[in-house]
C-alpha cells in the first residue's frame, strides 16, 4: 500500500508539473484568439475588429482580401543567427525583465532582435510560425514613403514642395491636391480627417467610399482645412493615401511591381510579400495591409539600419532616407514632443526623442519595426494587442521599455 500511494503521489506530481509546464508554455489570452478553434480566420467584413479571429486574420489577410504580390529574391540573402546572443534585458515596472518575460506579458505573434546583421532573438506564439505572412498595418506607411523615395531620385517627381495636383490632375482644386508632397508625407495638410479606429469615424468612412467609387472620390470627400498646411501633425490614414494615388500616376503602374524590382528583391526577400488593394481600382491600401514574414520585416529592418545599403550597393535613396527619418531635418512642429507627446513624425516615420538618430515604423495592434542605424540594431514585434491604439494599455510602455534595455545593452540613450 505504501508503494502504491508513493507511485500515485509521483504520477500526481508528474500531472502537476505538465500542467503548470503548458500553463507557462501559454500565450497571453490565447483562449480570447481563438486557440480552440484553430485560430479561425474573419471575412472582409470582421478581420479588424473581430478579436477571436485576430490571430488567424492578421497571419493570412491575403485570403480575405485582393491584393497584389512582391515577388521574393531569387537569392534570399543569408540572416544568420549569433553563436552566442548576450542576455537581453530590460527593466520596467520596477522589476528586471527578459524577453521571455515580454512574450509572457504581452500579445505578440513574432518578435525579432538583429545586431550587425545577426540575429540574436527569433520566437513566435499563437502557433505562427516563420511561414506566416504577417500584417503591418500603418508599417506599410513607411513603406509608401520609401516608394516616394525611389520616384523622386528618378525624376519621375520634381520636388517634394511640387503640389499633389502637379501629377494627380484628378485632384486638382481639393483640398489634398492642393497640398505640397512634404506636407503630405507630414501629414500637416490641415484637412480635417477623424481617425479612432472605432468604425465611425473618417477612416471607416473614407474605406468605405474608397470600396466603392475609388480612391480618388474618396479623397474629394475631405475638403475642410482646420489648420494651414505644414503648421502642425496630425495622423490620418488618407494621406498616405493621397501618396498612393501620386505614385500610381508617376510610376503607371502597380506599387507592388514598382517595390519588387527595388526593394524586396535587393534586399533578398525569402518568401512574396502581398499588400492588399481596393476592389473599385485596385490601387494599393498604401496606409496598411502589407503581408510579409517576420524575417523579411527584419531584412528590411537592417536594410534601414544600414542607411539604405545591401552590402556595398546603395539601394535606398540615401539622403531621402536621413531626411524622413531624422527629426533635425523637419521643423519645430513635427520634433519629438512636439508633434506627439512622446514621437516626432518624418516622412511617413516616427522618430525617437533622443539626441541621436531613431526611428520606428509602427502599425496599430502593436506592429513594430525599431531601428537604430549606429549601433546596426533592429527590433520587429508583430502582435494582437488589446486595442488598436496600444497606448490605452501596458503594451505601448513596455514596449519602449524593451527597446529602450536593447539599445541599453548595445550602446547609451
Amino acid at each position: 500500500m505504501a508503494l502504491l500511494a508513493r507511485f500515485s503521489l509521483s504520477l500526481s506530481s508528474i500531472a502537476v508539473a505538465a500542467v503548470l509546464s503548458n500553463a507557462a508554455l501559454a500565450a497571453p489570452d490565447e483562449l480570447l484568439l481563438g486557440k480552440a478553434a484553430g485560430y479561425p480566420i474573419g471575412t472582409g467584413r470582421t478581420w479588424f475588429y473581430d478579436e477571436s479571429t485576430r490571430v488567424g486574420s492578421f497571419s493570412h489577410l491575403d485570403r480575405i482580401l485582393p491584393h497584389n504580390t512582391l515577388r521574393k529574391s531569387a537569392s534570399p540573402s543569408s540572416l544568420e543567427r549569433a553563436e552566442r546572443p548576450p542576455t537581453l534585458t530590460y527593466r520596467f515596472q520596477q522589476q528586471t525583465l527578459t524577453i521571455a518575460n515580454f512574450l509572457d506579458r504581452q500579445r505578440v505573434t513574432g518578435l525579432m532582435v538583429i545586431k550587425d546583421g545577426q540575429v540574436l532573438a527569433e520566437h513566435y506564439q499563437y502557433d505562427r510560425n516563420a511561414s506566416h505572412r504577417l500584417v503591418s498595418h500603418s508599417m506599410a506607411k513607411s513603406i509608401t514613403s520609401v516608394a516616394i523615395g525611389f520616384a523622386l531620385a528618378e525624376k519621375r517627381i520634381k520636388s517634394l514642395d511640387d503640389k499633389v495636383a502637379t501629377y494627380v490632375p484628378k485632384l486638382a482644386g481639393s483640398a489634398y491636391g492642393e497640398t505640397t508632397i512634404r506636407n503630405i508625407l507630414r501629414m500637416s495638410s490641415g484637412v480635417k480627417f477623424s481617425e479612432s479606429y472605432d468604425g465611425k469615424d473618417d477612416l471607416a468612412r473614407f474605406t468605405s467610399v474608397r470600396g466603392k467609387d475609388g480612391t480618388i472620390a474618396a479623397l474629394k470627400l475631405f475638403q475642410q482645412r482646420e489648420a494651414p498646411e505644414g503648421t502642425r501633425f496630425k495622423y490620418a490614414t488618407a494621406e498616405t493615401v493621397v501618396l498612393v494615388a501620386l505614385l500610381r500616376e508617376v510610376i503607371g503602374g502597380p506599387i507592388s511591381d514598382y517595390l519588387a524590382e527595388r526593394l524586396w528583391q535587393p534586399i533578398g526577400a525569402e518568401a512574396d510579400a502581398t499588400w492588399i488593394t481596393t476592389r473599385s481600382d485596385g490601387y494599393e491600401n498604401g496606409g496598411g495591409s502589407f503581408n510579409a514574414v517576420l524575417r523579411d520585416y527584419g531584412r528590411l529592418g537592417v536594410l534601414l539600419a544600414n542607411d539604405g545599403r545591401v552590402g556595398s550597393k546603395q539601394v535606398l535613396p540615401k539622403d531621402y532616407l536621413i531626411e524622413a527619418t531624422d527629426w533635425r531635418r523637419h521643423p519645430e512642429a513635427f520634433q519629438p514632443r512636439k508633434a506627439t507627446s512622446y514621437f516626432g513624425y518624418g516622412y511617413q516615420f516616427w522618430t525617437y526623442p533622443a539626441e541621436k538618430r531613431r526611428f520606428a515604423l509602427l502599425g496599430v495592434y502593436g506592429q513594430s519595426i525599431f531601428v537604430d542605424p549606429e549601433l546596426k540594431l533592429v527590433l520587429v514585434i508583430t502582435a494582437v494587442a488589446h486595442n488598436a491604439s496600444v497606448g490605452k494599455e501596458s503594451f505601448a510602455s513596455e514596449r519602449d521599455a524593451l527597446w529602450r534595455g536593447l539599445v541599453g545593452t548595445f550602446g547609451k540613450w
